[in-house]
C-alpha cells in the first residue's frame, strides 16, 4: 500500500485529475512521473524547476503490498552522462523538495568531481510502525519499484542503509543494480567516508600550494602562511570523516597539528597538538570521544592543557590555520547570533581557511542569501578563504562511481535464472568472494588515484577563479566550476547519449491504437514504421486530437494523418545541433535514424539545459 504519510502528502497538494492524468500502473505498481515541462505539479510537491532541472520526478508506491511501500525519485540532471546515481534517504516524513535539493548536490558533486554521471536521489518513505522483520520486503518492494527506472537512475549505499539492504537490492535487480557495494560484493562501500576525508586533505594540501595566489586580493594582502609544522587544524565533527581526517594528515601533512576537535557531547582543545591515536581509539568503542576522554582522563590528570567545554559549538571560537566543518550543520557560521549557527561573525575564531568536509549545500533561496551575507563578512572582508563543499567532499561518489567505471566483467554477473533467489545468490557470492575482492582492491585504487587528480584540480581553479574575479564570492566561484564541466561535457554529446526510446507502431494501424500507446507509453510522439522496420512518419498527440476535431474515424490507419516528412537527427549528430534544429522547426521531439531505422528520439527536455551551452558560447 501507499506509506500514509506519502498519502497524505500528495492528497493535500495534487489535485485528483493528477492522478488520473499522471498515473502509469504496471501489475501491482503505480508512477507518477513529472517531467521538467510539469511546472505546475512540480510546484505544488514543492519543487521549483529551473534552467539545470530536475529532469524527472517519480512518486512511486505498490497499491496491493501490505506493507507500506513507497518512495520519491528526483532525477535532477543527466548532462554528465547517464545513467544518474545518487544515495537512497530512508525516513518516514522525507518530502520531494528534500530530495530535490539532495539531487542538485550531487549533480554539483558529480560535474566538480568530472564523474560521467547525472545527479539524482531517492528517498524510502519508511513508516514509523514498521518491525524490524519487515525492513527486508519493504527494500525489495523498493529494488522493484525502481527497476523501472534502472536506465536513468542507479542508486548508491549511503548511512542508514545497511549491507543486508544492499544484497537484497542485488538479489532482485543483480550485481551492478546499486553502487557503493560491501567488499566482498566489490564495491568499497567501508571506504566511503575515507573517501570523503581523503578528499578534504587533499584540498587542504593543494591550497597551501597555491594559497599566495590570493595575496593578489586586497582581503588578503597580509595573509602569512605558516610553516608546515605550525599548521593548526580544527575539526568539528569527530564523527564518521572527522576522525579519518587525521589518517590522511598524517600521510600528507606529517607536521601539522590537529588542536581542536568536537562532537555532540562537547570539544577538546590543545594549543600544542591533540593525542588524536588515543582519542580515535575511544571514538571507534564509545561513538564519541570528548566526554568519555574528560572523565578518563582530564579529570584524573593534574595539569594536563586540553581544555574541555560541554558547549561544542564553542569549538568555533578557537582559533587555527585551518577549521574543517566535519558535521552536516548548513549555519556553522552566521553574521548575528542565531540558534540554529555554531558561532556568529564577531565571535568565530581567527582562521585562513574553512576547507568544508560536510554537505552544506542549499538549493533554498532564503538558504543561498544567508550563504552570501555570510561570505561577504568571512570571505571579503576577514580574509577567510571558504572551499565549498563539493569541490573536497565528493570522495564517497568517486569511489562508488568506479563500480561503474571499472565494470564488472561477464564471469561475476550473477546468472539471469538466479535473479530473485536468494539462496542461490548467496552461494554465487560466497564462492566468488576473492574475485569480488579483488575487483573492489582494483576499484580502490582508481578512486584514490581520481581524488588525488580532480581534488587538486578543483582547488587550483577555485583560488584562480576568485583571483581573476574580485568581486565573486567563494560559493559562486564553486558553482561556477561544477557548471562549466557540466557544460562542456554537454556540449560533446551526441544524440546517441541522450536519446530515449520512442514508441513505434506500424503505419495500417488506427487512431485508437496509436493513442491507447501514447497513454501506455505516457510520450507525446510515436513513430511509425513500415512491415520492413523503417520510418515512414511520426505522430503526435496533436495530430490525432486534429484529426478527431477535423471528423476522422478513428479507425481510419495512421497514414492518413501521419507526418511523412519526417525532421530527424542521426546518432553522431551534437546537443547543440539538436537543439538548433527543434528551435528552427518549432517541434518539441526529434526522432534519431540511422539507415531508415529509428534508434530513439531527443526530446524538448534538452532546451532545459540550452542556457548551458549558451554560457560556453560565451566563455
Amino acid at each position: 500500500m501507499i506509506p500514509k504519510q506519502m498519502e497524505k502528502y500528495l492528497q493535500t497538494r495534487l489535485p485528483e485529475a493528477t492522478f488520473n492524468q499522471c498515473m502509469i500502473k504496471e501489475n501491482n505498481m503505480c508512477f507518477m512521473e513529472f517531467s521538467y515541462m510539469d511546472v505546475q505539479n512540480l510546484s505544488r510537491i514543492g519543487i521549483s524547476k529551473d534552467k539545470m532541472g530536475p529532469r524527472m520526478v517519480v512518486c512511486m508506491w505498490d497499491e496491493k503490498s501490505p506493507l507500506e511501500i513507497g518512495c520519491y525519485l528526483v532525477i535532477d540532471n543527466l548532462a554528465m552522462g547517464r545513467p544518474a546515481m545518487g544515495g537512497i534517504k530512508i525516513m518516514p516524513d522525507i518530502s520531494p523538495a528534500e530530495i530535490f535539493n539532495l539531487a542538485r548536490a550531487i549533480t554539483y558533486k558529480n560535474g566538480a568531481a568530472n564523474l560521467p554521471f547525472g545527479g539524482a536521489k531517492c528517498g524510502i518513505v519508511y513508516p514509523d510502525n514498521a518491525k524490524s522483520e519487515d525492513r527486508k520486503d519493504i527494500i525489495r518492494g523498493f529494488a522493484r519499484l525502481i527497476k523501472r527506472y534502472k536506465d536513468l537512475y542507479i542508486p548508491c549505499q549511503e548511512k542508514g542503509f545497511e549491507d543486508e539492504d544492499v544484497k537484497t537490492i542485488i538479489v532482485e535487480n543483480g550485481i551492478d543494480s546499486i553502487l557503493s557495494k560491501p567488499q566482498e560484493m566489490g564495491g568499497n562501500s567501508l571506504d566511503r567516508n575515507s573517501g570523503i576525508a581523503h578528499g578534504i586533505t587533499v584540498g587542504l594540501q593543494t591550497l597551501l600550494e597555491i594559497m599566495p595566489r590570493l595575496k593578489e586580493l586586497s582581503q588578503f594582502k597580509n595573509l602569512s602562511i605558516p610553516p608546515a609544522k605550525d599548521i593548526t587544524i580544527l575539526i568539528q565533527g569527530f564523527g564518521s570523516i572527522g576522525t579519518r581526517i587525521n589518517h590522511f594528515v598524517k600521510q600528507k601533512l606529517p607536521n601539522s597539528k590537529i588542536i581542536g576537535i568536537s562532537d555532540i557531547d562537547g570539544y577538546l582543545f590543545d594549543i600544542n597538538s591533540l593525542p588524536i591515536d588515543q582519542l580515535y581509539e575511544i571514538w571507534n568503542k564509545n561513538d564519541s570521544v570528548t566526554k568519555k576522554y574528560y572523565s578518563s582522563q582530564i579529570m584524573n590528570e593534574s595539569g594536563s592543557n586540553i581544555v574541555f567545554s560541554n558547549r561544542p559549538d564553542d569549538l568555533l571560537r578557537e582559533d587555527a590555520f585551518c577549521m574543517i566543518p566535519a558535521s552536516p550543520i548548513y549555519k556553522y557560521i552566521d553574521i548575528i547570533e542565531s540558534s540554529e549557527a555554531s558561532v556568529s561573525i564577531n565571535k568565530m575564531g581567527d582562521w585562513s581557511a574553512i576547507i568544508e568536509g560536510a554537505d552544506t549545500f542549499s538549493i533554498n533561496l532564503n538558504d543561498k542569501a544567508q550563504r552570501s551575507r555570510m561570505e561577504q563578512a568571512v570571505y571579503r572582508k576577514k580574509g577567510v578563504l571558504i572551499v565549498t563543499d563539493y569541490l573536497v567532499n565528493s570522495g564517497s561518489e568517486i569511489f562508488a562511481a568506479q563500480e561503474k567505471l571499472l565494470k564488472t566483467p561477464q564471469e561475476l554477473q550473477i546468472p539471469e535464472n538466479m535473479i530473485g533467489n536468494e539462496s542461490q545468490i548467496d552461494k554465487w557470492l560466497n564462492d566468488h568472494s576473492k574475485e569480488y575482492i579483488a575487483l573492489a582492491n582494483e576499484r580502490k585504487s582508481s578512486a584514490q588515484e581520481m581524488i588525488e587528480r580532480n581534488i587538486r584540480r578543483n582547488i587550483y581553479e577555485l583560488v584562480e577563479t576568485l583571483v581573476n574575479n574580485p568581486e565573486m564570492l567563494p560559493s559562486e566561484a564553486a558553482e561556477r566550476i561544477s557548471i562549466q564541466r557540466i557544460a562542456a561535457t554537454e556540449k560533446k554529446s551526441s544524440a546517441a547519449d541522450v536519446m530515449e526510446s520512442i514508441p513505434k507502431i506500424g503505419a495500417v494501424s488506427s487512431i485508437q491504437q496509436a493513442a491507447s500507446l501514447l497513454v501506455e507509453k505516457n510520450s507525446s510522439i510515436i513513430a511509425v514504421i513500415s512491415p520492413e522496420d523503417k520510418l515512414v512518419g511520426v505522430v503526435t498527440a496533436w495530430d490525432i486530437t486534429r484529426a478527431i476535431a477535423q471528423g476522422f474515424s478513428t479507425d481510419i490507419h495512421l497514414e492518413e494523418i501521419m507526418t511523412q516528412q519526417v525532421i530527424s537527427t542521426s546518432p553522431s549528430d551534437s546537443i547543440l545541433e539538436i537543439v538548433r534544429v527543434l528551435e528552427k522547426n518549432k517541434i518539441s521531439a526529434i526522432p534519431v535514424v540511422e539507415g531508415g531505422s529509428v534508434l530513439g528520439m531527443v526530446n524538448s527536455d534538452l532546451l532545459a539545459h540550452k542556457y548551458l551551452l549558451q554560457l560556453l558560447q560565451t566563455q
